[in-house]
This record gives structure tokens, C-alpha cells and sequence, in this order.
């Protein structure tokens, strides 16, 4: 079977540069040897947040979370695992988004002791329980922070819609 292109058919550049964009962005969880999960204090907001951020243009999910983790924490450190994808809808001030939450593993106190916060970025960065840990983050991240902590256990993959498992 051979198809043809008509010449009506819109270019398939044409037609990919027409179609929606999303923002995405790589999030990374981390933990210390007694299974804390690592926050982190922003300098350009008032609430704590996971350690990640935007994923670049022609830079896949796993590369930012590479890349983030290096430039937050000062720490070359492949993510493990993907343990969720989650849409987000649009909302006032952000447009929709994907994220991916990769398994960061558990971090040495050696690899603790070397951590380097970005002064421009990062006051500061603290392992808590997971359960003060979803109490201190915004409602979103800590709805997206109790599925992800279950997939870490179960080694699956959760998706996600707005933080909360779906389907």
C-alpha cells in the first residue's frame, strides 16, 4: 500500500508547530538514610518545594532532572526510576503542565555534607518525615508526594491528574 501526498495536505512542520505547547518540568525525590525526603526553601517564594524545575527546550525530562539536581544542590547524581507523570491543569498565572517525578534515591552523608544551595535560588534544604513533608509543601505538590512515595515502595509508576491518581 503506498500513500500520496495531496497537495492540499498541510505540511506536517506546519502542523506541528499548530498544535498545543505544555509546560513540563522534572521533579526529583531524594532521601536520606533514615527515609526523609529533602524540601527545599526558595528564595522567590514563601512555601517549600521538592527539588526540580522546567524542563529546557530539546532536553528530556530525565536530562533536566539531571541537570536541576546539579545546579540546586550541586550534586552530580543520575535520577533513578520514573515513579510518576503528572497533568496539571491550567490555572491563574500557569498554564498546563506535565511532570515527571524521578526516584533520586538515598543520598550518603557524604553526598548530604556536599551540598552546595545556589544563594540566588535556594535559602535552604531540610530532610522531614514524609507526613511533615506533605504538611509543609503546597496542597499540589503534597497531593503528588503520597502517590509517588507508594510507586517508590511498590517499584511501579503512577500517573497522575492534578497531584491524585486517575484512571
Amino acid at each position: 500500500m503506498t500513500f500520496e501526498a495531496t497537495p492540499s495536505a498541510v505540511p506536517v512542520a506546519e502542523f506541528d508547530l499548530a498544535l498545543p505547547r505544555k509546560r513540563m518540568a522534572s521533579t526529583v525525590l531524594l532521601f536520606d538514610e533514615s527515609g526523609r525526603v529533602l524540601v527545599v526553601e526558595p528564595t522567590y517564594v514563601d512555601f517549600l518545594e521538592l527539588p526540580g524545575g522546567s524542563v529546557d527546550l530539546d532536553e528530556s525530562p530525565r536530562q533536566a532532572a539531571v541537570r536541576e539536581v546539579k545546579e540546586e544542590l550541586g550534586l552530580d547524581r543520575d535520577p533513578g526510576r520514573l515513579l510518576a507523570m503528572d497533568w496539571v491543569p491550567s490555572r491563574p498565572g500557569r498554564s498546563e503542565g506535565v511532570i515527571t517525578v524521578f526516584d533520586g534515591g538515598v543520598l550518603t552523608a557524604e553526598e548530604i555534607a556536599g551540598i552546595r544551595l545556589p544563594a540566588d535560588e535556594l535559602r535552604s534544604y531540610a530532610f522531614l518525615p514524609a507526613a511533615d513533608a506533605a504538611r509543609a509543601l503546597p496542597d499540589l505538590l503534597a497531593r503528588r508526594l503520597l502517590p509517588c512515595l507508594a510507586a517508590r515502595e511498590a517499584s511501579a509508576t503512577v500517573y497522575l491528574e492534578n497531584g491524585s491518581p486517575a484512571g
